[in-house]
């Protein structure tokens, strides 16, 4: 809670207030959510509700953002090839032996994509983007 939701809010609390002091004003502010604030996988509780929440950040902050021409997004990332989710995969792997094993995708693509959402003139802006494995069970995962 206090990483996932409380400092999310905290540092968006301060680029907020820094991108409407600075000369000239404006800014992005990209959120880390997750697939798991719309399909959470079992036992991950606090983790999906702390995801949904910074939904509801993002929406928050990109209403009240526009008079300040503050855009705010979100990417929610599936399984990237991280340290974290290869032990996912192997501990996965393990319990159930006779599964199809857990998809990813390379991390530098989740990069790109947060590169491309920041790249973007301030006139334009991601809301939402969902970067995932192509044959990850997100869709129809249930």
């Amino acid at each position: 809670m206090n990483v996932n939701l409380t400092g999310m809010y905290l540092a968006a609390r301060s680029a907020f207030a820094q991108m409407r002091q600075q000369s000239p004003g404006g800014g992005r502010i990209i959120n880390n959510g997750s697939i798991a604030a719309h399909v959470p996988r079992p036992n991950s509780a606090p983790y999906a509700a702390t995801k949904a929440a910074i939904t509801g950040l993002t929406r928050s902050l990109s209403l009240d953002g526009r008079a300040f021409d503050i855009a705010c997004g979100q990417i929610d990332i599936g399984n990237a090839q991280t340290p974290m989710v290869e032990d996912l995969a192997r501990r996965h792997a393990e319990l159930n032996p006779e599964a199809e094993p857990m998809h990813s995708f390379d991390v530098a693509d989740a990069a790109r994509s947060v590169l491309h959402m920041a790249n973007l003139p301030p006139e334009a802006n991601v809301q939402f983007m969902t970067v995932m494995a192509t044959k990850m069970p997100y869709i129809g995962r249930g």
